[in-house]
Protein backbone atom coordinates (compact mmCIF):
# COMPACT_ATOMS: atom_id res chain seq x y z
CA UNK A 1 0.00 0.00 0.00
CA UNK A 2 1.34 3.40 -0.94
CA UNK A 3 1.71 6.15 1.68
CA UNK A 4 -0.94 8.18 -0.18
CA UNK A 5 -3.45 5.30 0.01
CA UNK A 6 -2.52 4.69 3.64
CA UNK A 7 -3.36 8.31 4.49
CA UNK A 8 -6.87 7.74 3.11
CA UNK A 9 -7.60 5.18 5.82
CA UNK A 10 -9.54 6.52 8.83
CA UNK A 11 -7.28 8.12 11.43
CA UNK A 12 -8.13 5.57 14.11
CA UNK A 13 -7.20 2.73 11.72
CA UNK A 14 -3.85 4.37 10.93
CA UNK A 15 -3.23 4.93 14.64
CA UNK A 16 -4.02 1.31 15.47
CA UNK A 17 -1.91 -0.09 12.64
CA UNK A 18 1.13 2.08 13.30
CA UNK A 19 0.59 1.99 17.04
CA UNK A 20 0.48 -1.78 16.69
CA UNK A 21 3.80 -1.67 14.87
CA UNK A 22 5.33 0.57 17.56
CA UNK A 23 3.80 -1.65 20.26
CA UNK A 24 5.24 -4.74 18.58
CA UNK A 25 8.66 -3.12 18.62
CA UNK A 26 8.10 -2.24 22.29
CA UNK A 27 6.93 -5.76 23.20
CA UNK A 28 9.57 -7.67 21.21
CA UNK A 29 12.48 -5.54 22.43
CA UNK A 30 11.52 -6.33 26.03
CA UNK A 31 12.53 -10.00 25.68
CA UNK A 32 16.26 -9.46 25.07
CA UNK A 33 16.26 -6.59 27.55
CA UNK A 34 14.90 -8.93 30.23
CA UNK A 35 18.01 -11.04 29.79
CA UNK A 36 20.18 -8.22 31.11
CA UNK A 37 17.96 -6.04 33.33
CA UNK A 38 15.06 -6.65 35.75
CA UNK A 39 11.52 -6.81 34.30
CA UNK A 40 10.44 -3.25 35.31
CA UNK A 41 13.58 -1.74 33.75
CA UNK A 42 13.13 -3.86 30.60
CA UNK A 43 9.50 -2.67 30.29
CA UNK A 44 10.58 0.95 30.70
CA UNK A 45 13.44 0.83 28.16
CA UNK A 46 11.28 -1.10 25.69
CA UNK A 47 8.60 1.56 26.10
CA UNK A 48 11.10 4.32 25.24
CA UNK A 49 12.17 2.49 22.08
CA UNK A 50 8.57 1.92 20.99
CA UNK A 51 7.75 5.54 21.80
CA UNK A 52 10.49 6.80 19.47
CA UNK A 53 9.13 4.70 16.62
CA UNK A 54 5.61 5.86 17.43
CA UNK A 55 6.44 9.59 17.34
CA UNK A 56 7.98 9.31 13.90
CA UNK A 57 5.16 7.19 12.48
CA UNK A 58 2.28 9.11 14.09
CA UNK A 59 3.65 12.49 13.05
CA UNK A 60 4.03 11.41 9.43
CA UNK A 61 1.03 9.14 8.90
CA UNK A 62 -1.60 9.55 11.62
CA UNK A 63 -1.56 13.23 12.56
CA UNK A 64 0.16 14.88 9.56
CA UNK A 65 -2.00 18.02 9.64
CA UNK A 66 -0.95 19.37 13.01
CA UNK A 67 0.31 22.92 12.70
CA UNK A 68 1.95 22.82 16.13
CA UNK A 69 5.71 23.39 16.07
CA UNK A 70 7.88 20.26 16.16
CA UNK A 71 9.26 21.13 19.60
CA UNK A 72 5.78 21.49 21.09
CA UNK A 73 4.69 18.24 19.44
CA UNK A 74 7.69 16.45 20.89
CA UNK A 75 7.18 17.94 24.35
CA UNK A 76 3.49 17.06 24.45
CA UNK A 77 4.22 13.64 22.96
CA UNK A 78 6.67 12.97 25.79
CA UNK A 79 4.15 14.17 28.39
CA UNK A 80 1.36 11.99 26.99
CA UNK A 81 3.75 9.05 26.80
CA UNK A 82 4.96 9.65 30.35
CA UNK A 83 1.36 9.22 31.47
CA UNK A 84 1.09 6.23 29.15
CA UNK A 85 4.27 4.74 30.62
CA UNK A 86 2.79 4.96 34.11
CA UNK A 87 -0.35 3.22 32.85
CA UNK A 88 1.68 0.49 31.08
CA UNK A 89 3.87 -0.09 34.13
CA UNK A 90 0.96 -0.06 36.58
CA UNK A 91 -1.14 -2.47 34.53
CA UNK A 92 1.85 -4.75 33.83
CA UNK A 93 2.86 -4.96 37.48
CA UNK A 94 -0.70 -5.22 38.77
CA UNK A 95 -1.31 -8.17 36.49
CA UNK A 96 2.07 -9.81 37.05
CA UNK A 97 2.25 -9.42 40.82
CA UNK A 98 -1.40 -9.59 41.88
CA UNK A 99 -4.03 -10.65 39.37
CA UNK A 100 -2.31 -13.42 37.39
CA UNK A 101 -1.06 -15.27 40.50
CA UNK A 102 -4.58 -15.25 41.98
CA UNK A 103 -5.90 -16.64 38.70
CA UNK A 104 -3.16 -19.29 38.64
CA UNK A 105 -1.91 -17.97 35.29
CA UNK A 106 1.46 -19.53 34.52
CA UNK A 107 1.79 -19.33 30.72
CA UNK A 108 4.26 -16.53 29.90
CA UNK A 109 2.97 -14.21 32.64
CA UNK A 110 5.48 -11.41 31.93
CA UNK A 111 4.65 -11.38 28.22
CA UNK A 112 0.90 -11.36 28.90
CA UNK A 113 1.15 -8.68 31.61
CA UNK A 114 3.31 -6.44 29.44
CA UNK A 115 1.14 -6.93 26.34
CA UNK A 116 -1.98 -6.07 28.33
CA UNK A 117 -0.31 -2.96 29.72
CA UNK A 118 0.62 -1.83 26.23
CA UNK A 119 -2.96 -2.34 24.98
CA UNK A 120 -4.49 -0.25 27.75
CA UNK A 121 -1.76 2.37 27.38
CA UNK A 122 -2.61 2.66 23.67
CA UNK A 123 -6.07 4.00 24.50
CA UNK A 124 -4.57 6.65 26.78
CA UNK A 125 -2.04 7.58 24.11
CA UNK A 126 -4.53 7.96 21.25
CA UNK A 127 -6.69 10.39 23.19
CA UNK A 128 -3.68 12.36 24.39
CA UNK A 129 -2.01 12.55 20.99
CA UNK A 130 -5.19 13.46 19.14
CA UNK A 131 -6.15 16.25 21.52
CA UNK A 132 -2.74 17.43 22.75
CA UNK A 133 0.42 16.31 20.95
CA UNK A 134 -0.75 16.62 17.36
CA UNK A 135 -3.84 18.76 17.85
CA UNK A 136 -5.11 20.51 14.75
CA UNK A 137 -5.92 24.13 15.49
CA UNK A 138 -9.41 25.01 14.30
CA UNK A 139 -10.41 28.23 12.57
CA UNK A 140 -12.51 29.13 15.63
CA UNK A 141 -9.46 28.80 17.90
CA UNK A 142 -7.44 30.99 15.57
CA UNK A 143 -10.21 33.66 15.64
CA UNK A 144 -9.96 33.82 19.46
CA UNK A 145 -6.17 33.97 19.56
Amino acid sequence: MSPKMFLKLPQIVRFLLLGGLAAAVNWLVRFPLSLVVPFPAAVFVAYLIGMSAGFTLYRAYVFPNSAQPLGLQATLFLAVNAIGAVVVMAVSLLLLDHILPVLGWSFMPEAFAHGSGIAIGAVVNFVGHKYLSFRVTTTRELDHA
